[in-house]
């Protein structure tokens, strides 16, 4: 038996990919919708944790680049907007942002025989004036 957060999330998948195959690049998914449609009782704030996870965006190649309803957060009309993201443009990690960047001057400091004899070529170098 699937947990509620299971079944939620296996639902709206579902409509991440027939958006996906319909040649769609942005989704809309209002929580009150999945929640009549999968006749959940009392679960919407479950509905709207799943559709804000990482998790469920991690899986199904989004990212949120709207989520509109009230303060809460967990109302029917809570709705959360995507962009459908191209697996062959994104690569999904557990990394940051900033540790992405890791090894990125890897190259330029090899054309300069090392991080250590670039800042020496930079020492030797007259400053500009």
């Amino acid at each position: 038996m699937h947990s509620s957060a299971e079944e939620i999330r296996t639902y709206a998948s579902t409509l991440v990919e027939a958006a996906r195959r319909s040649g769609k690049e942005r989704l809309s998914l209002r929580a009150g919708d999945i929640h009549r449609e999968l006749k959940l009782v009392n679960r919407v704030p479950a509905v709207c944790s799943v559709l804000g996870s990482k998790k469920f965006q991690t899986e199904n190649r989004l990212r949120t680049i709207g989520r509109s309803g009230p303060a809460s957060g967990q109302s029917t009309t809570t709705e959360f907007t995507y962009a459908l993201i191209d697996s062959e443009i994104c690569h999904f990690s557990n990394h940051s942002a900033f540790e992405s960047l890791r090894g990125i001057g890897k190259t330029i400091f090899a054309e300069y025989g090392g991080g250590e004899a670039l800042l020496e070529s930079l020492r030797e170098e007259p400053a500009a004036q």
